[in-house]
């Protein structure tokens, strides 16, 4: 097993161990993509002499449940991947991700903007009817609205009406205050992309950090949690991978360290989609109801024996 982080250096000077993380989102039950995941965090902390944490990433309170909460508990054990005692819920923090939105609103970096998921999907219709509409690296059109041009007074006005909104990111003004920026990957990315990366926030377009009811996005809890955590290597899926521009952005606005980044490939069904909670993906409980073992389980997804 491959250890990028040295426990010390050429002058003998300890280092503290590299830290590990595997964090789901309790919205549904494990499938074997994130078997994988955990167990290549497990293995590489293991090999590396690090630690290993578990993060509940439960901000999404319309979908994610307790019993799912539960479930995930019980297929990890059942893996035998053992995490230090304390899991950090996300839940329990929203009051530090709401001082994040407002250190950046103070710095005139956040604006709310009104329109529903259905009005931007028909602003996106009719621009495309003219000439293509730019679109992120996962293939969603960028924000087309006029949140952005809104007077202070429209947008006290609607506040106080009661309107929903989402807070987004001015990705301009953020990129010229955070300037180039690039990270450390020693996984891959979709096109081989490895070693010094450079970041492309920009590609994303005003993303969103926060809304109405949740003072949140995956976006900025993961960087805060990361930081908090003393995360140093982060392993994840490659459909996060152009994802760690915006992350790389945020850390440097808020002043975050950055992590190692390890981006793993994913694993795919018989049709070539990835494992997904949403296309009903084989489910960890499913195959240890029909008596798949954890060492078939490390098998299935193409890992080793651990040592």
């Amino acid at each position: 097993m491959d250890c990028r982080i040295k426990s010390g250096n050429d002058a003998g000077v300890s280092m503290p161990p590299p830290v590990f993380r595997f964090a789901p989102s309790p919205n549904g039950t494990l499938h074997l993509g994130h078997a994988y995941s955990a167990l290549l965090n497990a293995d590489l902390a293991r090999a590396c002499g690090g630690r290993l944490l578990l993060r509940i990433e439960d901000i999404d309170a319309t979908r994610c449940r307790p019993e799912y909460e539960a479930a995930i508990y019980e297929d990890l054990s059942w893996l035998g991947i053992a995490f230090e005692p304390e899991v950090r819920r996300q839940s329990d923090h929203l009051a530090l991700y709401r001082d994040a939105v407002e250190r950046l609103a103070a710095r005139g970096l956040v604006y709310p903007a009104f329109e529903s998921r259905a009005e931007i999907a028909r602003l996106v219709a009719a621009k495309e009817a003219v000439a293509p509409w730019p679109r992120d690296p996962d293939g969603a059109p960028l924000y087309p609205g006029i949140g952005k041009q809104l007077a202070p007074e429209q947008r006290a006005r609607l506040i106080e009406s009661g309107a929903p909104y989402a807070l987004r990111l001015d990705m301009a003004a953020a990129c010229a205050i955070a300037g180039d920026l690039s990270w450390h990957e020693v996984g891959h990315g979709p096109d081989g992309e490895t070693g010094l990366v450079a970041a492309r926030p920009d590609a994303w377009g005003d993303v969103v950090i926060a809304r109405k009811e949740t003072p949140t996005s995956y976006h900025l809890s993961v960087v805060i949690d990361d930081a908090l955590q003393g995360i140093t290597e982060v392993v994840r899926g490659a459909d996060l991978f152009w994802s760690t521009s915006v992350h790389r952005l945020l850390q440097t606005l808020l002043g975050l360290p950055a992590p190692v980044y390890r981006h793993h490939p994913l694993l795919r069904d018989a049709e070539g989609r990835k494992l997904s909670k949403s296309t009903g993906a084989t489910g960890l409980r499913e195959l240890r109801a029909a008596g798949v073992t954890p060492e078939q389980i490390r098998s299935m997804v193409g890992l080793a024996p651990p040592a």
